[in-house]
């Protein structure tokens, strides 16, 4: 077998395959679902109050898990 054939069967076995294909309609709902929401947000008073109470939120939720226990 020379290098040439095995390529030309690697790159056609990885045509065939489509698994590949699910990964690209979930990354497509994942983003439709953010803009979605990013949508929401703007329309409930703002994005960048939304996002800086969660900021707030989730760095003090962080600070006071990572106090040692005692």
């Amino acid at each position: 077998m020379n290098i040439f054939n095995v390529s030309k069967n690697m790159i056609a076995d990885f045509a065939r395959e489509e698994d590949g294909a699910q990964i690209v309609e979930y990354g497509l709902i994942i983003a439709a679902v953010s803009l979605v929401l990013i949508g929401l947000l703007a329309q409930l008073g703002g994005t960048s109050g939304a996002f800086t109470t969660l900021k707030n939120n989730v760095g003090s939720w962080l600070a006071s898990s990572a106090k040692p226990a005692g």
